[in-house]
Parts: structure tokens; sequence; C-alpha cells
């Protein structure tokens, strides 16, 4: 639920996990309606995985940029990295982007228009409230409930061989995807992935399979998230503390050292920034070549980001939210192409530990630490209430 003054107590404590889970928190659990269909095309969906996402962790500490703030309604209930089931008994995955077509809006706006619902501009319009996407929408309900209700476009259905531990994954490797395809790395780029979270190890897998580049340099802080950057087509995977020196010896950039941070002269072609954090941020444009490519794909929130080696290095800072057609694939949706490659991808075992839905206290903790804890998507287990 919407309340200034718990955000502000969760803020203030620095989003500690106690104090995020807590009564004094936004995030409670408890009995609601079932939400209604908006109109009868609509189906209702029984999630059986969801996961914790780390813009839901943002929201719940405190983190989260307020600009979302009139893009959301209130209360709602989190989850938008869903698997479920349809009364059918059929699995499918939900693409939670909440546009035109979804709301019944016609002629479409020219975002959507363009096959982008994540920058629909009638995200105010139809039949539900104000949101986004699923899981940030008080008319649809998440996948941190027992049932949400979703459009029939909405709608992927899963192939039998990819499990719903998988399937989870399906949602972030979409946007992981979307945004390797927005970076457009060439075959003799040297590229950069900051930060080995969910979003950090599925951008090096996306990258691998749909931008190859000459060579893709990972930085990870933890153990596991290194071994599985490797896994996941890194050919290097370095710590936080050494990606200026490692990215000079890949790209024969030279370091000059300031009294802040230090800087290249040359550096990697692309970086995906996947932390959203500002000591990330401020890193990425620094060893990032001039005339080269920043791709913010981690969520940030209101970070100081120093933008002078932005314009002195004029470089191309973008965004990648969301998901949609590529025009790089013949329009084809993203989470198809998702789907499509994560048949031999084993995502399945990036997921878990899983928490019952009455455990959210310890879901929310763990997930917080996860990298340092070595899991990478902590996710609530709905198939345990119908068992």
């Amino acid at each position: 639920m919407r309340s200034i003054p718990a955000f502000a107590v969760v803020k203030a404590a620095g989003g500690r996990a106690d104090v995020a889970t807590s009564a004094l928190s936004m995030l409670k659990l408890g009995d609601v309606p079932e939400p209604e269909l908006p109109t009868r095309d609509w189906v209702r969906v029984k999630p059986n995985l969801s996961g914790i996402c780390g813009s839901d962790l943002a929201a719940i500490s405190g983190h989260i940029s307020l600009y979302l703030d009139p893009l959301t309604s209130y209360p709602f209930v989190p989850g938008h990295e869903v698997v479920g089931e349809l009364e059918d008994g059929s699995r499918v995955v939900i693409e939670p982007a909440l546009g035109c077509v979804v709301r019944g809006v016609d002629p479409p706006c020219p975002r959507c228009a363009e096959g982008r619902p994540g920058l629909c501009y009638n995200v105010t319009e139809g039949p539900i409230e104000v949101g986004l996407q699923t899981g940030y929408c008080a008319g649809t309900g998440g996948g941190w409930g027992e049932v949400l209700v979703a459009h029939p476009s909405q709608i992927h259905a899963i192939p039998e061989s990819l499990s719903d531990e998988a399937a989870v994954l399906i949602e972030p490797f979409a946007c992981c995807v979307h945004a390797a395809l927005r970076g457009g790395a060439g075959k003799d780029d040297i590229v950069v992935v900051s930060g080995a979270g969910t979003i950090g190890l599925l951008t090096v897998a996306a990258v691998r399979l749909f931008t190859p580049p000459k060579r893709l340099i990972a930085i990870a802080k933890h153990p596991t998230q290194r071994d599985l950057a490797r896994k996941l087509g890194a050919d290097q995977v370095i710590v936080p503390a050494d990606v200026y020196q490692r990215v000079r010896f890949a790209t024969g950039a030279r370091r000059l050292d300031g009294m802040n941070r230090p800087l290249l002269l040359g550096g990697a072609d692309v970086t995906f920034e996947c932390v959203g954090r500002a000591d990330s941020l401020n890193d990425a444009v620094r060893y990032t070549r001039e005339g080269g490519t920043v791709v913010a794909v981690g969520m940030p929130g209101e970070e100081k980001v120093d933008w002078a080696p932005i314009w002195q290095r004029e470089l191309t800072v973008t965004g990648a939210y969301a998901y949609g057609s590529e025009p790089k694939h013949k329009g084809k949706r993203t989470f198809d192409l998702a789907l499509d490659a994560a048949a031999e991808m084993h995502l399945d075992e990036l997921t878990g530990p899983l928490f019952g839905l009455g455990e959210y206290r310890d879901a929310i903790t763990y997930a917080m630490s996860a990298g340092r804890l070595g899991a990478v998507k902590v996710a609530f287990d709905l198939r345990r209430l119908r068992a």
C-alpha cells in the first residue's frame, strides 16, 4: 500500500531488511479480493512461481525513484516475473507491460504502434488502473498473490521442456535480450557487463547469444557470480576493484588517476550497467571509450552521477526498459526470442531458494543478500498453496 511515512521510515533506515519487512513498512501480508476481469476476453492466471526482482526490492527498501510513483496505482500486489497456469491447466508466462493493446486503446499510441508497449503513453487509460506493468497496478493483481488477471496478448505458452524454475526467468531474460539489442555490439567490440545479479548474468547470456562481441568482460563481486558469468558466456570475469586495470589491458587504453577516481583514455566500446547505483554508473562512464555506448539496464534510483565524462567523451547513454518487438529480428517479440533461446540455457540452475508467501520476511531478507549467499533468483513458490 502507498504510505509516505512508511516509505520515509524504511528509507531513513537505509533499506535494512528487518525494517523493510516490519510492521512499519508498506509491505503487508493479508487477504484481498480477487481481481475482477476488466473485460470478457481477459483471463485468470494462478501463479506457480513468482520472482523477487531488484525493482521489487528497491520499492520495499525505499531505494526506488519517486519518478515511478504517478505511474503506479495502490494498493498493488507485487510480482511481475510470473509463471502460472490458466484455468485449463496450461502453463504460461506473463508479459507484464500494460500498453494500448492490453488497455483496449485503439488506435494505439505511437510507441505501441512501433511495438514498444513498455513506453506506452496511455498507462492511465482503459478498464484498468494506472500502471506500467502487472505487479504495479491495483487492478490486475500480481505474482505474489494466488490469482492475477491478464489480457490474452500478455500470455505466452511455455514448452513442456521448460520447467517452472526456468520459465520464471523468461521475463528478466527478455529485458536483457532487449538490452543487448539496444546496445548493438559488433563482432570487433570489447563489451563490459557491470554487475552479476540476475540482470547482469542474463545480460551476459543475451550479449553472447544475440550480439557476440570480440571480447565480453563481466564484473562480478561474489565467487558464485563469477562462476556463472563464465558459464553464461563471459570471456573474462573481473572483480570491481580491478575494473580500470583490466579494461585498460583488454583495450589498450591509457589510465589517468584523478582526485576521486580514475579514467581511461580509450576503453570499452559498449558497457551494460546492470547495478543501477552511483559508484557503478560513475565508473561505467569513465572506462567506456570516447564515442562509446553505455546502456542502463539495472533500475537506477535517484543516483548522483557526474555528467562531465558523458559530455566530454560524447558518450551515447541509453536506457533499456522492458521489451516489445525487435526490429533487428524482423519485429519478433522479445519474449518469443527469450523463450526460443531458453531451451538450451539451463535457467533452472539460477532459480532458488524458493519460499512460501507466509515466509515473505525470510524471502525478502534472503533476496537482499542473494549475491553474497550464492543465489541468483529468489522466488515465491505458490504451488505449495495448491498441494
